[in-house]
């Protein structure tokens, strides 16, 4: 069976170590939010899933330049798109329609996040992974404030009836 060459261990160094550390904390920043929420897919989640895809990344970044870079036969897009296939797998294995309310579409959609927040951290983009985190923060921070105090209202009163 002939392999890719192995790489040795002593060129463990800090680019991948930065890579995949700030892949796994932003995960768990990520996740933070669904667990003090008290949703399914909690911090472990988000962090094993981001650090994962990171990896995953590193990977066939590796692997790519390993087998010849542009002139070798490797895609390194398959191994994100099977990220994203299994990715999907686990959000939809979230999502639960009962009584005609759907339930943790939010939080499946998280995972997507974490997923593509881990490949941007694995091919260190750090600006857009800056970018992502930013606006998904905000985005949950301010949207979760907006809904318990406009919408939920809204809602109460739209299924009570008026007073």
């Amino acid at each position: 069976m002939v392999l890719n060459p192995e790489t040795p261990l002593h060129l463990l160094d800090g680019p991948v170590l930065l890579r995949l550390g700030v892949a796994a904390l932003l995960g768990l920043l990520l996740g933070l939010d669904r667990e003090l929420k008290g949703h399914s897919a909690g911090l472990r989640t988000h962090g094993i899933i981001c650090f994962t895809a990171a990896l995953m990344t590193i990977s066939a970044i590796a692997l790519f330049h390993q087998l010849g870079g542009a002139n070798g036969r490797v895609d390194p897009l398959r191994i994100l798109e099977a990220s994203a296939a299994f990715t999907g797998i686990i959000a939809a294995g979230l999502i639960v329609v009962s009584k005609g309310e759907v339930r943790n579409l939010t939080t499946a959609a998280h995972i997507w996040l974490a997923s593509m927040v881990g490949i941007a951290c694995g091919a260190a983009q750090w600006p857009l992974v800056a970018s992502a985190v930013i606006v998904a923060v905000i985005m949950l921070t301010l949207l979760g404030l907006v809904e318990r105090r406009w919408l939920k209202p809204i809602e109460r009163h739209h299924r009570t009836g008026p007073e």
